[in-house]
């Protein structure tokens, strides 16, 4: 029985390693759930469609220009879409909160000043 286990607990250790360790040929082939992840939009247009415009950020312009840049940013797409499911606002508010959360991460205070004691402006 001991030697079963011995080999048993070898085998699963073999196989995880060898599993860990290509992970990046066989990772990509396993379906994704639609409900767990949420594909960005690649275009303006998309940006459009998935709710990321208002009157005061209007994508319109861009799309009949012709505009064949990527989109926003993604990793702020990401995050602003996050804000505006989990706490039901609107694109302009969620916006507002995500840079001031940025603000917030690099010491500047919410009307763009920095924070820093030892800063000095002249104005």
């Amino acid at each position: 029985m001991a030697y079963f286990l011995y080999f048993l607990a070898l085998f699963v250790g073999v196989c995880g390693t060898a599993l860990y360790l290509t992970r990046s040929r066989w990772l990509p082939l396993l379906p994704v759930p639609d409900h767990i992840y949420q594909r960005l939009p690649s275009s303006f247009t998309g940006d459009l469609d998935a709710g990321l415009t208002s009157s005061a950020f209007d994508l319109n312009a861009n799309i009949e220009s012709g505009d064949q840049r990527a989109g926003l940013d993604a990793r702020g797409k990401r995050e602003v879409l996050n804000i505006m499911r989990r706490q039901k606002v609107d694109f302009d508010e969620a916006r507002r909160i995500y840079t001031e959360q940025r603000f917030a991460n690099n010491n500047i205070g919410p009307d763009g000043r920095p924070r820093d004691p030892k800063f000095v402006s002249f104005s």
